[in-house]
């Protein structure tokens, strides 16, 4: 009985076979006398990235070797040992001084990739970085996914690179970088005789409203790398970043058997140490846990869930929640708990202010009242983190329906003119005005595909990730609400390339985002936040009003808030200043 050849099966075994042979832990590349030494690859290789250093374990002949080139390691950079066959090993010759990071490999076989346009991608350009201010948009991104920041002199210097290449994701509209991804190019690198490449730091704008710029990155390096001839690329993930690992897995990425080894440091540390104390205090908590361990100041986590901690410095024990300290009185903060009691002070301290009714008035009073101001906000007379507010209201019915909605929360509603403008938040800390940030409410950009429903819960996904889980997009009346005031209902899908908000409210705990605009605050918006938090007798506060413009001199003051986010406020030195505040003594001095 003869048998019969299946070509298409021969193939498949053989690219199987190919696979295994290639992913495999093979030994490191050899470096023997009859090799030509122009054409082999380079020994004991080691890449400049702006971060840190790639380390090529594969190129080092000693585990010894490799151990001190990650001992070289430069102040606040993050040096990796890649391509690790055998990490017990390496561990086994300073396994005091080095780790084994908790990152799985993955890999992208560029022979069989299929580059495809990317369904529904509008509103933005993938370019490669070409000036210091795209250097300088992407250090914003990196530092707000808590990544190690670049020199931008760095990425200047490396534009026209062939062995590392940048690229960037650029609004359409604004011009704004939302995103950022680094490639190796492994033969340029050291002569990789395998013609690898490899994918780093890649990292996406977490206040973006546009979807799939992780994928657009991704795809367009993929592509650079093949069109190179490139063999295969390459990235490393932490194991937990379930997010990230789901995208290369829908890329086609597939898991193999390398390793990737550390240096013991500040940056790394809560990757070999365990969890400390504080982890599970919240990002408004641990910012500040963290700027007074970094000066040698105690800490004791009191309650992690509630935010509660005690520091404890020569002598001196201070108890916080998050940003409100035991030095912020019970008066203080009734003052900024009660509303309409916050409005009165800033009226006396001749802060601008809206004009305002309570919700016990006559239906008459309200309508009339409505009628005057065109629009009106409808809030709580107490509550925190946007809860029972609602915005916009033009009509008696919904001004009923929000007056329920809000009491909710608080029996006491207030009934606010609506002022057109920007949210902005003034952070005051002893009397300075230490930061400003515009707030602006959750968007969502449609595909023509995606529903209202689906594209709020993936913005919402990635601002909780980025915020360690403090902000998400509820989907409540509220927000069904915004949605039908733009013509959709949660299940329509959105029209390609329409961009809507979502939520009437900037608040932070509800998708909303921050703008950095300390540099460009008009000084009478800043006169206004200092009256106001004297006014209140308060030591950190966080001042809302609405503007027109933020460097413009116009504007009204809506709410004290008597524990603000620091963490909302990156780079600005909002935790340092805190502390501060706390422990005068433990300041550094200036020379």
């Amino acid at each position: 009985m003869s048998t019969v050849r299946r070509p298409g099966r021969a193939r498949a075994v053989g690219h199987r076979l190919r696979r295994m042979r290639d992913q495999s832990m093979k030994a490191p590349i050899t470096h023997g006398e009859g090799m030509d030494a122009q054409a082999g690859p380079k020994e004991n290789a080691v890449l400049e990235c702006g971060w840190g250093r790639l380390a090529f374990a594969q190129t080092f002949t000693t585990a010894e070797a490799l151990v001190e080139t990650l001992r070289g390691e430069a102040s606040e950079q993050r040096d990796i040992g890649f391509y690790i066959r055998d990490p017990h090993v390496v561990l086994a010759a300073a396994p005091q001084e080095v780790f084994l990071d908790p990152s799985h490999t993955y890999r992208l076989d560029l022979a069989t990739y299929r580059a495809r346009r990317q369904k529904g991608q509008s509103g933005y350009v993938v370019r490669r970085l070409c000036s210091e201010a795209d250097a300088k948009a992407v250090n914003r991104i990196y530092r707000a996914r808590g990544m190690v920041p670049v020199d931008p002199a760095f990425f200047w210097h490396q534009r026209d690179s062939r062995t590392l290449t940048f690229l960037v994701a650029e609004h359409d509209e604004t011009g704004e970088i939302i995103g950022a991804v680094t490639g190796v190019d492994h033969a340029r690198a050291f002569s990789d005789p395998e013609n690898g490449s490899s994918l780093w730091c890649l990292a996406v704008d977490p206040r973006t409203a546009l979807p799939g710029i992780g994928e657009a990155l991704v795809r367009r390096l993929a592509e650079l790398f093949q069109a190179r001839g490139a063999a295969y690329m390459d990235l490393s993930v932490l194991h937990d970043n379930t997010q990230a690992i789901a995208l290369y897995e829908k890329l086609g990425f597939a898991r193999v058997p390398f390793f990737t080894l550390k240096r013991k440091n500040t940056i790394n540390e809560k990757l070999f140490i365990g969890p400390p104390p504080e982890e599970e205090l919240n990002p408004y908590a641990r910012i500040i846990v963290d700027e007074a361990r970094r000066r040698g100041i105690g800490v004791e986590v009191l309650d992690a869930e509630g935010g509660f901690f005690r520091l404890n410095w020569g002598g001196r024990s201070v108890i916080c929640r998050e940003s409100l300290s035991e030095l912020t009185s019970a008066v203080a903060m009734s003052r900024c708990d009660d509303k309409a009691v916050t409005r009165r002070l800033m009226e006396r301290a001749g802060v601008p202010v809206p004009r305002q009714l309570t919700a016990s008035a006559s239906e008459a009073e309200r309508a009339a009242f409505l009628a005057e101001c065109g629009s009106v906000v409808v809030k709580p007379a107490r509550g925190e983190q946007g809860r029972g507010v609602v915005v916009g209201i033009e009509t008696v019915d919904e001004l009923d329906e929000a007056v329920e909605y809000a009491a909710r929360v608080n029996p006491d509603v207030i009934i606010e003119e609506c002022v057109a403008g920007d949210d902005l938040r003034v952070l005051v800390i002893n009397d300075e005005v230490v930061a400003a940030a515009l707030r602006k409410p959750p968007e969502i950009t449609g595909d023509g595909a995606q529903t209202v429903r689906r594209l709020i819960e993936r913005l919402s996904r990635r601002r909780e990730a980025a915020t360690g889980g403090e902000s998400r997009i509820p989907l409540d009346e509220e927000t069904a609400r915004c949605v039908r005031a733009n013509g959709y209902e949660l299940d329509d899908a959105l029209s390609r390339g329409e961009t809507i908000r979502v939520r009437r409210t900037a608040n932070l705990h509800t998708g909303g985002t921050l703008h950095d605009v300390t540099a460009t605050l008009h000084p009478d918006i800043a006169a206004s936040a200092l009256k106001a938090a004297r006014a209140i007798d308060i030591p950190v506060s966080g001042m809302d009003f609405i503007v027109q413009d933020p460097a413009g001199p116009d504007h009204v003051f809506i709410e004290a808030n008597e524990r603000p986010g620091l963490a909302n406020h990156e780079p600005q030195p909002t935790a340092e200043r805190f502390v501060d505040l706390l422990f005068p003594l433990s300041a550094a001095r200036p020379d």
